[in-house]
């Protein structure tokens, strides 16, 4: 049994981080700010049941609000930082740049102190597959160049990946970074397409659907989300001796720092996506094909080679598999 301190408890991947943890048998502080980005009350539902759970604790308070951090970490001891708190949305990056800089930044830098000043044993960091950005060369690879993100979040996340590593180098935190792909599932977010898409189909609204359809992702099931993260949790850091500064390898270091994309491996079409949805509600949609928007990507698709090689797992969730639970879920909670 370890102590764990999650981030975003009362967000879509930290509330199921936390709860599996839990049932681990873990401590577990959750550390949120419940912010309206998208309604509070699916996250009070989410922490109300994490509430219900024994060991765990939870702090309400915001990344930026410094003193509140240096207090956590000075108060109590974690084994292991899981640090899955953030502004996420491409597209309100666009509309609200200085949440991004307040949270994904000034919030993380506070993190990394507070990691610092304790002796943390392992942190590991939500970073986005978003930072793989006009890179085109498919499956992204943790060993490609990410150094042309196409939106301020993205920035942000591929900036976080570069802090964290000089906090590594400089500090020896044993750090890891690791690279979501289009997360989806029960509890999921409401500014997520197949969330909204559900909401919409349901309720007789058409949907927007941008580059005609044609988009592809990386769909991964919340599931297979958490697991990565429990696997890579006991899988720490060290120095990688066949690190070169004259050929630097962008996924490892000198320093104890790993880089690991967690992705289904297997990119779906957004109209393909739409269809199986239309196949879980029983009910088509009425589809308004619009173009690309500003700082979106054409393709996803990740590479798991590293994590499947240090951790011995693959997600491998079905979206006929993973959309069918979420609509299961969907009609429940909303009745």
């Amino acid at each position: 049994m370890s102590t764990v301190l999650v981030t975003g408890a009362a967000g879509f991947i930290g509330f199921h981080l936390a709860q599996r943890l839990l049932r681990l048998g873990h401590q577990v502080t959750g550390f949120d700010n419940l912010n309206d980005y998208y309604e509070v009350s699916l996250k009070e539902a989410r922490l109300n049941i994490l509430r219900g759970e024994a060991g765990f604790r939870f702090v309400p308070a915001g990344l930026e609000q410094r003193e509140i951090v240096d207090e956590l970490f000075s108060s109590e001891s974690f084994d292991c930082v899981v640090h899955l708190a953030a502004q996420a949305g491409v597209r309100y990056s666009m509309q609200n740049p200085h949440a991004y800089i307040d949270s994904n930044i000034v919030g993380f830098l506070n993190i990394l102190e507070g990691c610092r000043h304790s002796g943390v044993k392992h942190l590991l960091f939500a970073s986005s597959s978003s930072v793989y950005g006009a890179n085109s060369r498919v499956p992204f690879s943790e060993h490609h160049s990410a150094d042309h993100p196409v939106s301020l979040y993205a920035a942000t996340k591929r900036s976080n990946e570069l802090i964290a590593h000089s906090y590594a180098h400089l500090y020896g935190i044993p750090v890891t970074g690791l690279r979501f792909f289009t997360v989806y599932g029960p509890w999921g977010r409401p500014d997520m397409a197949y969330f909204s898409f559900t909401r919409a189909i349901l309720e007789g609204r058409p949907i927007n659907v941008f580059n005609n359809g044609r988009m592809q992702r990386d769909f991964t099931y919340i599931d297979d989300i958490t697991e990565g993260i429990v696997r890579v949790m006991d899988h720490i850091p060290r120095h990688d001796p066949a690190w070169s500064a004259e050929m630097p390898d962008p996924a490892t270091s000198s320093a104890p720092y790993r880089l690991y994309n967690i992705g289904n491996n297997k990119p779906v079409e957004l109209g393909r996506f739409i269809d199986v949805l239309e196949e879980c509600l029983g009910k088509k949609a009425e589809r308004n094909l619009l173009p690309m928007q500003p700082g979106d990507v054409f393709s996803t698709c990740a590479n798991v080679d590293d994590l499947s090689e240090a951790v011995g797992f693959r997600p491998n969730t079905t979206i006929e598999e993973g959309l069918a639970r979420f609509v299961e879920w969907y009609r429940e909670y909303f009745r």
